[in-house]
């Protein structure tokens, strides 16, 4: 779970973020991304949906094989699939869960990048 950015700073529902999911995630069933509201550590009230996981069918993926899911109050240009939204109006935590985990999560050699403001 984390509240920051790579550079430390609070996320802010008005701005837009990237989580680069790398490649081959030490699972053996699936992940998900969920944003919660700062303030209740809820789901952020009246949004269509709050994750996206390695379930969705329409989730693109990378050439790499990692996967870029962003954060933000609208979606990136051609980046619908892969995106979760905030409200402008307030901060957000994310919250990341690996359903299923491979050794190489708790060996720590599979890690998770910090969500990168673009």
């Amino acid at each position: 779970m984390t509240i920051v950015d790579a550079d430390g700073q609070s996320l802010d529902g008005a701005a837009t973020y990237r989580l680069r999911v790398p490649a081959d995630p030490p699972v053996s069933l699936y992940w998900s991304a969920t944003v919660y509201d700062r303030a209740t550590h809820a789901l952020i009230r009246d949004l269509p949906y709050g994750s996206r996981s390695s379930h969705r069918p329409d989730l693109v993926t990378n050439p790499d094989g990692s996967v870029d899911i962003y954060f933000g109050p609208s979606a990136p240009e051609g980046k619908q699939s892969n995106w979760i939204p905030t409200k402008p109006d307030g901060q957000f935590e994310v919250l990341f869960r690996l359903y299923g985990p491979k050794p190489a999560l708790f060996d720590k050699t599979w890690a998770l990048p910090d969500i990168e403001k673009l």
